[in-house]
């Protein structure tokens, strides 16, 4: 059976209580989804304002009113500019990944949420003040690091605090708050656009602090994972937890070296590709510029920040599908199926962009055709919220060990935030060139990571992490990097491991 995996029993009983303390923490930690999701959506919908384009991007307006009529409507937004103001922040998480790495295993999950949380709400009081570009890609920038610190060390706090058999329903917490993030952020984008005066904008932006300063508030009362204590070698509560056995991720402290090791390359590639591949469905093009997309079709600007709203409530629905199916269906079915739904949204898309836009980008929808439109969009957002969007945080961070976790999940926070940088930075260009064909190309990345998620990625459900090596030996393709010492050596090593979750 080449995609599916049967884990032998012999595993240890993992007791971990469903604690109403462990819940509260893991719903508080996963506050810090809420503020990448808030810059995520009022990001795409203060570009589509007029009053912000006017001041920031006068270029772009021109390029609107000029030639109004008779502009390719594919190109009218292509400007690298206005791209950067969006993308900015994903290039400093990116960068920012790195050096969180080094703070979550140095210094606790805890201080590496908190120091994401301050920097962000220094960026968001920043954009909220800007008075020219500069200021404006320098807040984008302090975001960039808050995410990056964020993205790194919450859903690695999610995953070590909950207990094995909802792992998953509390993992995905982090993508809910993301997406209730953007649904605000578009609301909120559909009232200032209202305001007289040209500085609605200027609350969009700065809204972006009131999340980050609930989550600064939560990661200060939150408590350190029993693994971060661990990792770090403190003594007096290492002897509170009982913990002998953790010294093995205390051998060679270079967790960089140790992913590199053959033993270690399935969570290698799977932290590489998976984020790789989220970003190749072409989610984030749609939820950064899906105002701007609505408003390239016709859509008008009200018209368009209604649309996006639409999308961002179905965002938030299909994710709480993922959130009550993960632990009871599987990651598989979830990625397979979201993989199938689509790629069939997208063809859809594509032909009806194609037939009333063609190759000129001149045309108009009817209502008809942009509401049918809507609903395809609406279908494609909906796979993706319960399958590539929630799982593609989960799993990275589910299946690395102890001695390796911060650099699993520093490698798949780096990729994901680079491959978002590349989209965000290039979608309104590759729709001026590509045209209707760029959701064709979208399609075709779907069907190459869908096959990958059927052949290479074993199911994981209610699997504790510390046994996932039971999970690639028993894998036709990753057994031949897992020997039985390797086995038996994590089912020693996590003995103790599970005393200290049990204790939580």
């Amino acid at each position: 059976m080449a995609g599916g995996v049967i884990v032998v029993s012999g595993g240890r009983d993992y007791h971990g209580d469903i604690t109403a303390f462990v819940v509260v923490a893991c719903l508080v930690a996963a506050m810090g989804g809420l503020i990448f999701g808030y810059d995520i959506g009022i990001s795409g919908g203060v570009t589509s304002m007029e009053d912000f384009i006017k001041r920031f991007f006068p270029s772009v307006l021109r390029k609107m009113s000029d030639e109004m009529g008779k502009e390719n409507e594919y190109c009218k937004f292509d400007s690298q500019l206005l791209q950067l103001f969006t993308s900015s922040l994903h290039l400093a998480a990116l960068i920012a990944s790195f050096f969180a790495s080094i703070v979550t295993r140095s210094y606790g999950r805890k201080i590496s949420m908190l120091s994401g949380g301050l920097v962000f709400f220094a960026g968001a009081v920043l954009n909220g003040a800007a008075t020219n570009i500069e200021m404006l890609i320098v807040g984008r920038l302090l975001l960039g690091v808050g995410v990056g610190f964020t993205n790194q060390s919450v859903p690695l706090y999610l995953s070590e605090m909950a207990p094995a058999k909802i792992r998953g329903a509390l993992n995905i917490g982090f993508q809910m708050a993301i997406t209730i993030g953007i649904l605000i952020s578009n609301f909120v984008n559909y009232g200032t656009v209202q305001i007289k005066g040209g500085w609605g904008w200027r609350v969009s932006l700065g809204l972006a602090a009131v999340p980050a300063a609930m989550f600064i508030v939560g990661s200060l009362i939150l408590p350190e994972t029993p693994n971060s204590i661990l990792e770090r070698g403190n003594p007096e509560r290492r002897r509170k937890y009982l913990v002998d056995a953790c010294e093995v991720a205390k051998q060679g402290d270079n967790p960089w070296k140790k992913i590199m090791m053959p033993k270690y390359r399935p969570q290698l590639v799977i932290c590489t590709l998976v984020p790789f591949f989220q970003q190749l469905t072409g989610i984030n093009a749609i939820i950064f510029y899906a105002p701007v997309l609505f408003n390239t079709l016709g859509f008008g600007e009200d018209a368009s920040l209604v649309s996006t709203d639409i999308t961002g409530a179905v965002n938030v629905l299909a994710t709480i599908v993922s959130i009550v199916s993960v632990d009871r269906f599987g990651r598989r079915i979830l990625f397979l199926e979201g993989g199938f739904q689509m790629i069939i949204c997208q063809v859809a898309v594509a032909i009806m962009i194609g037939l009333n836009f063609g190759f000129s980008g001149e045309g108009l929808l009817t209502k008809v055709e942009a509401n049918l439109l809507l609903v395809f969009i609406c279908g494609y957002v909906a796979a993706y919220a319960w399958s590539w969007g929630p799982l593609g945080w989960l799993v990275p961070s589910e299946i690395c060990p102890l001695e390796i976790r911060s650099a699993g999940q520093a490698i798949s926070v780096s990729v994901n935030m680079f491959f978002t940088f590349i989209i965000g930075q290039l979608f309104l260009t590759m729709l001026c060139h590509l045209k209707f064909g760029l959701f064709l190309l979208f399609a075709g990345f779907v069907i190459i990571m869908t096959m990958f998620i059927h052949f290479f990625l074993p199911e994981m459900k209610n699997i504790p992490i510390e046994e996932m090596n039971r999970v690639w030996k028993a894998h036709w393709f990753w057994k031949r990097y897992v020997t039985d010492e390797d086995v038996i050596s994590t089912d020693q090593d996590s003995a103790s491991s599970s005393h200290a979750n049990d204790i939580i």
